[in-house]
Parts: C-alpha cells; structure tokens; sequence
C-alpha cells in the first residue's frame, strides 16, 4: 500500500508519473534502452531535454529572453553561482531573511561581496515574511535576493518586493510550479527539483540573458552560466533521469491537471483543508501568522513534546509518514507539494480529529 508522504523533499510523485516511468525503463519509446543508461549525446536523448525545456517555457509562460538550465548541485550551488556571476558591479546585493535557506544564501554571498539584510523574521522564529521598505534598498545592489516559499518555516511571499531596476533573484525550490507566476519579474530563479519538479539531483535555473556572461575571472567553469547557456546544459553529462521525469511531471501538470492555474486552485483547496481544521481545533495550532501561511509546507503544534512525538509515532503507523516538524521548530509539518491527492488531506484531518478526541 502506498502511504501519504509528507516530507519536505524528497516529495512524493504523481503516480501516473511513477506508472510512466515504470513502463518505459527497459525500453524507452522503442529504443531498446532505459533513459537511465542511455547516452546524453544521443538523438532520443536530446529530444527529452529538449522537450522539458519545451513543456516548462510553456506552462510556466516564460519569455524569449530568459535562458534555462539544468543544472547539478542542488539549489544551495545556486547560493555561491549566483554572486559569482551576478554581484560584479557595485559587488553589493541585498538579501531579506525569512528562514534558513535565504540566511544560508546571505552568508555564502557574503564572502563575495558587500550583503546587506534589509529585513528580517528571526525575532519569531521566521513565523512571518517581514515588512519591505524600498528606501531601505540598496540603489545600485547588483541583485536582490529572496526565498520565496519558506519550506521549514511553512511561510511565503504573497508580495513581490519592488526592486527597480535591481534584479529581483529568487529561490523557488519549495513553490516552483504550484501556482502561476510572472517570470519577467525576476533576474533570476533558481529551484532544486525535488520538491515539485522531479526527483533529486536536478537544479532549475531560469536567467535573464542580460545577466549572463558577466562571470568574475575566478569563477570555476562549472560555475558560469555561460559555459551552461552555450551548451545547452550539456556541457558534461547532466542529471539525464532526473530531467527525464522532470519532463514527465511537466506534462501531467499541463495534461492531466490542466496547467498552473488549475494547480493553483487544487493547491489552495488542499491547504484550505489543514488550515481550516487547524483553526479550529482545540489541540493542534498553527504557527505561522494567517497573512504569510505557505500553500506548499504547513507546521503545527500541540504545544506538548510528548503529545508531539506521539501523533507523529501514531501517524506513521497509519501510513501519513514523515510528518515531523523541522528541528528548528519542532511540532509537526506537512509538506503537500503539487503531488500530494486532495484525499490526502481529507484522511490526514480525520485522523487529526480521532487523535484529538483520544488524547482530550
């Protein structure tokens, strides 16, 4: 029996995905070969990274003048790539604080070049996206950075900060693809796969063109936007099965599901589920302020340890697994990217609700 996975990522898939991609490992559309084992070089291969790129500038609308890459590493590669390329101007960028990933980005950039943190969330444990003041901007900041979607924390930008003509940079990693979004708004956006895209192992980077090609001299080759741009991502042997499903995952969004929009609604229904439970309940609460609460990752609490690590021994047992909070908040988090079924919730509220009445 498949259970309802929870984690924060790696998350679980589309089963008609996973059904696909089962069907076709011995023999991938007739070419008597799995996509695990064939080569990067190929035609059959080409015709998936192509097609991927294809189908993700298609659902998610993304103009001629952006460039995008598949890329290793993961999206905390992206925290050193991106100064190394972008912060060559003023050599200054700014960096709002909503958690530890965007904490993370801003001490990696930091050894770069001259960061400035114009806002902050850590006084409450990152349970809000701060306040943005545009005077407080750096002028001619090279770029500026935000987590758009905070998975540990369970909060996200509902807001776009108004950065001018600075290039608004943002990790997407937990929010890519869950509802849509103007790309022409940003410089740059940058997300590991894991999470709604695909399995690990693959980075999406979505560029503007004009920020290419301004890599410092030092940079590592494997580290210039460039090198990837002129190569089509193939400058050596990319995440090859991890594009591959990506690209199926593409296509069940824009087939099955019928693109971003009706995503986005699936996804609010979802999360309307938990939260609207969680606001009632009498036992288990939410910790983010109402305003900010992420639609992809959502903590609570009982407010006792014990009774904590109870529900989420008892959970497991009925098959909602990895629902335990991150260490840094503790409690309980689910996490229901774009894969997770409506019914999941339902079940996981039902359960919530015998549990509460059994522990009264």
């Amino acid at each position: 029996m498949r259970v309802y996975n929870f984690s924060a990522g790696p998350s679980m898939l589309p089963e008609s995905v996973l059904a696909k991609a089962a069907s076709e490992m011995l023999d991938y559309n007739g070419s008597g070969q799995s996509v695990m084992e064939m080569s990067h070089r190929s035609r059959v291969y080409e015709e998936i990274i192509n097609g991927c790129e294809s189908v993700l500038r298609e659902v998610l609308s993304i103009p001629d003048n952006y460039k995008v890459l598949f890329l290793q590493g993961g999206a905390s590669s992206q925290f050193s790539m991106i100064p190394l390329n972008l912060m060559n101007g003023s050599g200054k960028a700014d960096f709002v604080i909503s958690g530890m990933w965007a904490k993370k980005a801003y001490a990696e950039a930091s050894r770069y070049g001259s960061c400035k943190a114009v806002a902050s969330s850590a006084d409450k444990t990152f349970t809000y996206i701060p306040k943005l003041d545009p005077d407080t901007f750096t002028k001619d900041a090279d770029y500026f950075h935000i987590c758009h979607n905070n998975t540990i924390y369970g909060t996200r930008f509902t807001e776009l900060p108004d950065t001018g003509n600075v290039p608004l940079v943002a990790d997407m990693s937990s929010d890519i693809l869950s509802a849509p979004i103007d790309v022409s708004k940003f410089g740059l956006i940058y997300a590991g796969a894991q999470k709604n895209m695909g399995p690990a192992g693959l980075t999406v980077v979505i560029i503007r063109e004009d920020l290419i090609g301004h890599a410092r001299d030092i940079t590592p080759t494997m580290m210039d936007y460039k090198i990837h741009a002129e190569n089509g991502s193939m400058y050596n042997t990319p995440p090859c099965y991890s594009i591959y499903i990506c690209k199926l995952v593409l296509e069940w969004l824009r087939d099955e599901i019928g693109g971003l929009e009706k995503m986005k609604e699936l996804n609010e229904r979802k999360a309307g589920i938990l939260y609207s439970f969680l606001d009632s309940s009498s036992m288990f609460k939410g910790t983010v302020e109402k305003a900010d609460r992420s639609l992809m990752n959502i903590p609570f609490v009982t407010g006792n340890e014990e009774l904590d690590k109870k529900f989420c021994k008892q959970s497991e047992a009925a098959g909602f697994v990895n629902l335990k909070g991150h260490r840094s908040v503790g409690g309980m988090r689910a996490s229901i990217y774009n894969a997770m079924p409506e019914q999941g919730l339902k079940d996981l509220v039902a359960f919530m609700k015998k549990f509460e009445e059994e522990n009264k």
